[in-house]
């Protein structure tokens, strides 16, 4: 589900993001570029500190990049930017608001038409399958609800990135596994272009057009693996695919090799 637009969406170019602790600077990326298409869905796994939740701030214009470049939308990032959607692992409900109220509290900090927005939120509470859950309390809502939530609420604006950042790494096996299910055709109708940095495998393999690899702190751009599973991706017929077997194996291989275990 690639644009078909010769501008990237998101460009990183050539970036370094260094931290100076109290006893030494730290390099947390080193020269990192990437490059996503209008539409893409991109996976970013690496070893556990190796700076994929940083890539993603300086996506968002939360960080600045020690060197390089970051463009979004075409676009010079420089300072935080309001026109994306950020999806973190905690939902972060409100919990005095409703399911609807706490997606709508979006349009409430951006000053969205009321009407709109409304309709905007009763649009994704369907697409998403929250329907009849809409005045919930978030202590009446399962993990999984309570993330859908999140979704919407990070898609109300209709974002044309979305940031994720292991927004299922606190939800059991099979709750995560819908969830999936539940992203991956939220982002074949939206057509947004989503970066996701997760430690599933599986997961980052089943979502996306291409997963990247990234190495140990300092993080560098180990391997760049395109998916090839064209097409819905039913959950279990995915997960039984050969290029599904051989492509999870892959990627376990180099994050062993990146990481020095067998």
């Amino acid at each position: 589900m690639t644009g078909t637009l010769t501008t990237p969406a998101v460009s990183i170019g050539d970036v370094s993001v260094r931290f100076q602790s109290k006893r030494a600077e730290v390099t947390a990326i080193q020269q990192v570029s990437l490059d996503v298409a209008p539409g893409e869905f991109v996976s970013i796994v690496g070893p556990s500190g190796c700076g994929k939740s940083t890539l993603l701030k300086l996506v968002s214009g939360l960080l600045s990049p020690s060197s390089g470049s970051v463009t979004l939308l075409g676009e010079p990032v420089n300072g935080p930017r309001h026109d994306i959607g950020f999806v973190f692992q905690r939902a972060a409900l409100l919990e005095w608001r409703s399911a609807r109220r706490n997606i709508l509290l979006q349009a409430e900090m951006r000053g969205m038409n009321s009407a709109e927005a409304g309709r905007r939120a009763d649009e994704l509470i369907e697409m998403t399958g929250l329907s009849g859950f809409e005045n919930a309390l978030p202590h009446e809502l399962s993990g999984g609800m309570q993330q859908r939530v999140a979704l919407c609420r990070a898609l109300l604006h209709q974002p044309r990135v979305l940031l994720m950042d292991e927004p299922f790494g606190a939800l059991d096996a099979l709750t995560r596994e819908q969830m999936n299910v539940e992203l991956h055709r939220v982002w074949r109708e939206t057509g947004t272009t989503v970066l996701l940095v997760t430690h599933s495998i599986a997961e980052s393999v089943y979502l996306a057009n291409r997963v990247i690899v990234l190495t140990r702190r300092p993080a560098v751009v180990h391997e760049v693996i395109e998916v090839d599973l064209a097409g819905t991706r039913d959950y279990s017929a995915t997960m039984a695919r050969p290029e599904f077997a051989s492509t999870t194996a892959h990627i376990r291989e180099l994050l062993g090799a990146v990481t020095g275990q067998d």
